[in-house]
């Protein structure tokens, strides 16, 4: 079995940091994406770590105009207190969710809910680390986005006009079972980022995952041409959620997001976010026996997870185990492969990273 090493988080995100710098994106900026792959690292998420993030906006980003260094978010006016709608001109994608899922606490606060719409954005990646950050602060908090690409074929059809187009639900569990529920899932079958990890890694995918050029199923990352909807119609239920909430934000025709240089001139091409986080005392009704909320939603999975069902998983258990060894080990985990592509992340960022002076694992 080949080595894991542990990269400290402070060469991480120096790393990932001085990357982003170095394709003009501001200080301010540059931390927060290095935050937010810090914070999938911490939780073993090899689709959407900073080898992804980096590797989306070379794809879409900065230098093909999706992306803005150091653009400004306009906060429009919204009759709605609890709801603010920003147009993110094209701002990095993970700045934009760290700060409208911090407003739209900030309004769970004040009025038992707050949402965020955004649109003309790039993408922000693993909402999961959104949500699972907002759940460790006491919130309820969901977030969906459209995909960087129409990469997924819908059910019955055979050309891909639908993004992975991920749903992501953190939960305050904390106090009830040690680490907060996060349900987090792209809607097709796998993500793409698992299809670059998987090519990087020499796996096979699933069946039922992807399709070639020719619209025939493989197993082959390598001969990856679109997804497939996880569920059938259930996943492809899901996705068409976001394309259509998207498309009440403003969002832009599916097959010509970030497709640059394509199609009528006059339509976008940017993803859309939609934040919304609810406060726990805004919805508590009534609990039996006396039970306070948080012991109310621990005896709820105890029920769950009991009767001959104790070795079941609870969505982002897996996180957590990830987080904890991070935790353990005092830094993030990567495969050699991910260690090779770091290199030329240092190499971009001018940081020295030499992979024999990390610890093994």
């Amino acid at each position: 079995m080949s080595a894991t090493y542990v990269m400290p988080v402070e060469l991480h995100n120096r790393l990932v940091a001085g990357a982003y710098q170095q394709r003009g994106y501001t200080a301010d900026e540059a931390e927060q994406a290095a935050r937010f792959c810090q914070l999938a690292a911490w939780h073993g998420i090899k689709t959407h770590n900073a080898i992804k993030a980096l590797h989306l906006d070379e794809l879409f980003g900065s230098a093909k105009g999706g992306c803005v260094p150091a653009a400004e978010i306009d906060k429009l006016p919204s009759r709605f207190p609890a709801v603010q709608r920003w147009n993110a001109n094209k701002k990095l994608g993970q700045a934009v969710a760290f700060d409208a899922m911090d407003t739209a606490m900030q309004l769970a606060d004040q009025y038992g809910v707050g949402v965020v719409s955004v649109d003309n954005a790039f993408h922000y990646l693993w909402g999961g680390g959104y949500v699972i950050d907002a759940a460790r602060k006491g919130y309820i908090a969901y977030t969906n986005c459209t995909a960087a690409l129409a990469e997924v074929v819908p059910f019955m059809g055979k050309y891909p006009t639908l993004g992975t187009n991920p749903h992501s639900w953190g939960f305050p569990t904390t106090d009830a079972i040690g680490f907060p529920i996060c349900i987090d899932w792209a809607t097709s079958t796998v993500a793409m980022g698992r299809v670059q990890q998987f090519k990087r890694e020499g796996k096979q995918l699933p069946l039922g995952a992807a399709v070639d050029k020719d619209g025939k199923e493989t197993t082959d990352p390598n001969q990856v041409n679109a997804l497939l909807p996880f569920g059938a119609h259930k996943g492809y239920g899901l996705s068409l959620i976001n394309e259509i909430v998207g498309g009440f934000v403003g969002g832009s025709l599916p097959t010509l997001r970030n497709r640059w240089g394509v199609g009528d001139a006059d339509e976008k091409r940017t993803a859309n976010f939609y934040f919304e986080v609810i406060h726990p005392e805004a919805i508590g009704v009534n609990f039996a026996k006396g039970r306070t909320q948080s012991e109310n939603v621990k005896a709820v999975i105890d029920d769950i997870l009991g009767h001959g069902n104790e070795g079941c998983l609870l969505p982002g258990q897996i996180e957590a185990r990830a987080a904890a060894e991070s935790e353990k080990h005092d830094g993030l985990l990567f495969t050699a492969a991910e260690i090779d592509e770091f290199k030329h992340i240092a190499e971009e960022a001018s940081v020295e990273l030499d992979a024999s002076s990390l610890k093994t694992v």
